[in-house]
């Protein structure tokens, strides 16, 4: 718990197994109180190494892409009565170390998500984001900064830490399945007057960690583009018919 706040890390999986424990073991277990893994139908040994670590461990019956198995994260995160549910790729791009202050951001009540930013303060580069994906992130990021009326320094990280009240007011389990539905949040989040800010997060592209292939990046892309056209549409007819 953090200031009397129950805090559940819960961890979408896919062939995660050379990583879950090396994650696993960063996790803060101070302010932790429940540690979920949901297996996305890996042919490796993640679910068993998973359960060996003690860890709440689930395999999803079929393969539900990037977006379902976040939706059944979040939605057992909820299930574990916590407060906080912070979302951790468990392919150690991300370190666990952030937990803590990410979790005091929303503990606060003053913030509803937080997002751990690879971009703020170069992370990305020094370690070891490629050059055309970096660029890409930027420059989608500075079109979503315009579009959604927001300033963040990422928009694209898959490390994020949601409240109770947005997991409980946004209809999450109406958005996609692929790797969309993170911003898709997003956007609904800031549609409900719900509350964003950020940390910057040092990143680690080692061989062992995932990375999305470069056409399922370019369709990212262009959804984003387009998720960030129709909401810049609803704030210009918000603000013209109010």
């Amino acid at each position: 718990m953090i200031q009397g706040k129950k805090v559940a890390v819960t961890m979408p999986a896919y062939y995660a197994e050379k990583t879950v424990e090396k994650t696993f073991a960063d996790i803060p277990k101070d302010i932790v109180d429940e540690v979920i893994l949901v297996d996305d139908c890996s042919k490796d040994r993640t679910f068993e190494i998973s359960q060996g670590l003690g860890i709440s461990t689930y395999r999803n019956e079929k393969n539900l892409n990037y977006g379902g198995n976040v939706k059944r994260c979040l939605q057992l995160g909820l299930d574990s009565g916590a407060d906080i549910v912070i979302l951790l790729h468990p392919d150690y791009q991300y370190t666990p170390k952030l937990i803590t202050a990410m979790s005091a951001m929303l503990a606060t009540g003053f913030y509803d998500l937080c997002l751990a930013s690879r971009t703020s303060g170069r992370g990305a580069l020094s370690g070891g984001m490629p050059v055309w994906r970096y660029l890409a992130n930027w420059g989608l990021t500075n079109l979503m900064d315009f579009a959604l009326g927001t300033y963040h320094t990422e928009y694209h990280t898959g490390y994020r830490a949601y409240s109770r009240k947005l997991l409980e007011t946004v209809p999450f389990h109406d958005f996609r399945n692929d790797f969309i539905f993170d911003n898709q949040m997003f956007v609904a989040a800031l549609r409900y007057n719900c509350r964003t800010c950020e940390v910057t997060c040092p990143t680690s592209y080692e061989e062992d960690a995932s990375s999305i292939p470069f056409k399922k990046a370019l369709k990212y892309g262009i959804q984003c583009v387009k998720l960030s056209a129709e909401h810049f549409i609803w704030r210009l007819q918000n603000k013209l018919f109010k």
